[in-house]
């Protein structure tokens, strides 16, 4: 993007102000309740020049999801409208709980399937990413074909 580089990305709460760190949204940890302790809650970010702290110790990430600018506008303008849901837990009934993976598999869900991207480390698993996509096939489903942009998977 001209405007530089975005990470995208769902992690705890920092002590610190949200705006620097490019925060659009946030959730409750583990029980909607709980969430009223800035403890007990997680923050969606959408980060100019982001840096993410552990990403030595990831597994095969980071990844870039598209070199079109366009389409990198069209994603970074939708991320404040992902669902928040309690981290840690099913209520969107997706059959899996929500959490970080949740929010990278229903951006992914953006992608046409030729170019989505397989989080999923040899060898491993990543749990919560079924409930992004379960999450992301529902919106595709709903969304009207002549609102533009209305839901993540428009996307593309």
């Amino acid at each position: 993007m001209p405007e530089g580089r975005f990470v995208i990305e769902q992690a705890p709460i920092r002590p610190s102000d949200g705006a620097e760190r490019g925060v659009v949204a946030e959730g409750a940890v583990g029980a909607r309740a709980a969430g009223r302790f800035r403890l007990l809650r997680y923050e969606i970010r959408r980060w100019r020049d982001g840096i993410i702290p552990d990403v030595a110790e990831a597994v095969e990430s980071p990844h870039r999801l598209s070199d079109d600018p366009d389409r990198a506008r069209r994603l970074l303008d939708l991320v404040p409208q992902v669902p928040t849901p309690v981290w840690g837990r099913d209520e969107l009934r997706a059959g899996e709980m929500w959490n970080s993976n949740s929010l990278i598999s229903l951006v992914d869900g953006a992608q046409p399937p030729r170019r989505r991207v397989d989080p999923t480390p040899v060898g491993g698993r990543v749990p919560g990413r079924r409930a992004g996509i379960v999450v992301a096939r529902r919106q595709q489903a709903h969304a009207a074909p002549a609102r533009v942009a209305a839901s993540v998977l428009n996307v593309g």
